[in-house]
């Protein structure tokens, strides 16, 4: 039977006009050093050098180029599909994992093996090695740059190796075929249900394949994990489907349904972009984000854009700390240099009435936003952030110290306590409860405000860390008239509920742009400093600056 098949699979290859096959070693690796790999290139035959062809990469690459004419061979499945216009022209990379030779002469010597270090591994390295690395040797073709073009396939860690690459750089890849896919806890991937939950929708398409008797062993058991990643990609309201079989730990199941599995990724491709559906999420994307509302571009090109605080009318203004400067951009959009020789303030916030900002850097300052005209508070103060509540009392944070300040807007010192490795401060929106980020997270701590005092101190809000690095870098903050706190952090904006958990995580607009330094909601308007840039984008949130009156919130659910 199983001749039959392969003999009735190698007519119909006959029929379709066949691409071409070659293969190339890639040796020269920046992001994996040392490594040596296989890689193939299919070109099909209906390939124009006139027009972008898309894209896709398959991860262990010479399992799905080594048995021409079989089940799963893919240069055959793409042939007939891209004949029956099933699925776009498309040039297909397919990738072995590497691997680091011996040292030569030791007869002893092992190689490493880095396939579960580039495809188990949370973060962008593996995108970044395809993105930077590998479709760059694809230099003499004309390789769409659209993401919508661009798709990925792998098998068990092959799989989650796509998903990651997709998940980190969706702005290069939209469309995923998994096979029993490793989302199990070798290297953190059993993560990816929560943070899919708890993630702003991407604009991705995925198909599952798994089957009931995929391994259950000591990272996990693949086949609830698969249909837990199901159940999350249903819950956030990604576009998806699955198949699910009787099938171990094989691509045997996954072969059989390649054809199914690839016209259902490209399906619509050229009408109908992979975009969000936040109207199928169930999560608080729907809740609280407004569809078709994106990040716009407010200021680019500072050194290292920070603090954050607009007044009634609208005006903002921020820092950019190493340059010492604190600018100021108008209702219209006008952007001014507002003050040179900040003492290279870092965080500002507006005093109760609203016309008076305070800065915290070398010095404390106070700045008359009519005059322009400032006074120092505090020298040699050291100081990181700063928030200032409706009764005059002052907050600062200084990291060199590992202390918290308080002092009056005269400048009076009242106390201080001390948090490890602390940065970013702010108060809760009734202002009786102060938060204070400890850097390198994943913990905000909270403190009762009573009789002019911090007390009551601990590790309350519970960050979401990121993908890439162990340092969540919790930084600026701000809090929602709801009760709920914004963070700036490495994984993105993270809005947190009052009992101290994540609720929703904003991805930073752009990779390039570094972590979320900080953050101020004015009215529903959301605006972040990233590195280089300042962001705006409207949500459903509304702000509760420090400076106004105090905010009475409902008691959440516990």
């Amino acid at each position: 039977m199983r001749f039959i098949v392969s003999l009735f699979s190698a007519l119909i290859a006959q029929c379709f006009a066949a691409g071409k096959l070659t293969q190339h070693q890639f040796n020269n690796s920046k992001i994996f050093p040392g490594t040596h790999r296989d890689y193939w290139v299919y070109v099909p035959a209906e390939y124009d050098s006139a027009k972008p062809a898309c894209l896709m990469i398959f991860q262990d690459g010479a399992g799905f180029v080594r048995s021409p004419g079989k089940e799963g061979y893919v240069p055959d499945v793409f042939d007939q599909l891209i004949a029956e216009k099933k699925m776009p022209v498309t040039i297909g990379l397919f990738i072995n994992p590497g691997v680091v030779p011996a040292p030569a002469g030791l007869k002893h010597a092992q190689p490493r093996f880095n396939r579960s270090f580039e495809y188990d591994g949370m973060g962008p390295n593996y995108a970044n090695f395809l993105i930077e690395e590998m479709i760059p040797l694809l230099k003499n073709y004309n390789i769409s740059t659209n993401p919508d073009d661009r798709a990925l396939c792998g098998a068990s860690s092959g799989a989650i190796a796509s998903f990651t690459a997709a998940w980190e750089r969706p702005d290069h890849f939209r469309r995923i075929y998994s096979m029993i896919g490793t989302y199990v806890g070798l290297r953190g991937g059993n993560d990816y249900p929560a943070l899919i939950r708890k993630t702003e929708p991407k604009p991705l398409r995925i198909f599952l394949q798994d089957g009931k008797n995929d391994l259950n062993i000591y990272g996990g058991d693949w086949w609830m994990a698969n249909q837990t990643m199901q159940r999350a990609l249903e819950f956030a309201g990604y576009e998806h489907t699955h198949r699910w079989d009787e099938g171990g730990h094989s691509r045997k199941e996954g072969n059989k349904i390649l054809p199914e599995a690839l016209t259902w990724l490209w399906k619509d491709h050229g009408k109908t972009p992979v975009s969000v559906h936040l109207d199928k999420a169930k999560s608080r994307a729907a809740e609280w984000l407004i569809p078709g509302e994106d990040w716009q571009i407010v200021s680019i090109g500072h050194n290292w854009a920070e603090g954050l605080a607009i007044t009634a009318d609208g005006t903002l203004y921020f820092t950019d700390v190493p340059d010492s400067e604190l600018f100021k951009i108008t209702p219209d959009g006008k952007e001014t240099l507002f003050a040179k020789d900040t003492a290279h303030a870092n965080g500002i916030a507006l005093g109760p009435d609203g016309k008076t900002l305070y800065t915290a850097g070398n010095e404390v300052r106070e700045y008359y936003l009519e005059s322009g005209k400032f006074t120092t508070l505090v020298e040699e103060a050291a100081a990181n952030d700063i928030v200032v509540a409706k009764n005059f009392l002052i907050y600062y944070t200084s990291p060199k110290s590992n202390k918290v300040f308080a002092i009056s807007t005269e400048g009076e010192a009242l106390h201080n306590f001390s948090v490890n490795g602390l940065n970013g401060i702010g108060l809760s929106a009734d202002q009786t409860q102060l938060f204070v980020c400890e850097f390198n997270g994943p913990f905000i701590h909270s403190l009762t405000l009573q009789d002019g005092k911090a007390i009551n101190k601990q590790p309350y809000f519970y960050a979401q860390r990121p993908t890439s690095d162990i340092t969540c870098a919790l930084d600026g903050q701000f809090t929602a008239t709801s009760g709920h706190l914004l963070v700036g952090t490495n994984a993105g904006l993270q809005i947190f509920d009052q009992p101290g958990r994540v609720q929703l995580v904003l991805p930073k607009p752009r990779y390039e742009d570094g972590r979320v330094n900080y953050c101020y909601l004015h009215q529903n308007t959301l605006y972040i400093a990233t590195r280089h840039r300042i962001y705006k984008r409207k949500i459903k949130l509304t702000g509760a600056p420090a400076w106004q009156a105090p905010v009475k919130v409902a008691k959440p659910k516990l």
